[in-house]
């Protein structure tokens, strides 16, 4: 089955990056990787803003990260042309967890993420990945994802 039929099959569509918001780009290559600058969580067109383990609990962040994920796949699909099938492997996800000094499920929430890409991409989603909690994120988002993907 193609990307774009997982996609279809769990009824995710894709839309194009936003404009960034400050002196970068969404994405680089170099050589065969593809480096994503980070991501942070939306909700309603919004920054989804929220600490883990002050008022928003593990299940909620599991979420805000696969919304991330999700938004990361318009990126990598903007720059592959929309061919997603160019994605040879998934190498790194890094995850910013804005979280409480007492929350240490920041591995937890990045599950969100990880496992949409490994859905999508079944054995090429298969990613290194570290996940910290911090202070404060961009906005006050809730999570911010970076990616690194290898391409075919």
């Amino acid at each position: 089955m193609s990307v774009q039929q997982r996609l279809q099959e769990m009824n995710i569509t894709l839309a194009p990056p936003s404009y960034p918001a400050g002196a970068f780009v969404h994405f680089v290559q170099t050589g065969n990787l593809l480096f994503l600058s980070g991501h942070i969580a939306r909700r309603d067109g919004k920054s989804w803003t929220a600490r883990l383990g002050a008022d928003m609990a593990t299940e909620q962040g599991r979420d805000a990260a696969r919304s991330v994920a999700i938004d990361l796949l318009g990126t990598l699909s903007a720059a592959t042309n929309g061919d997603l099938e160019r994605i040879q492997r998934i190498v790194k996800l890094l995850v910013l967890v804005s979280s409480d000094p007492s929350f240490t499920e920041q591995h937890l929430v990045a599950n969100g993420a990880s496992e949409l890409f490994k859905e999508v991409f079944g054995d090429r989603g298969a990613h290194a990945r570290s996940a910290f909690g911090v202070a404060q994120l961009p906005l006050g988002s809730c999570v911010e994802i970076e990616l690194i993907a290898e391409l075919k």
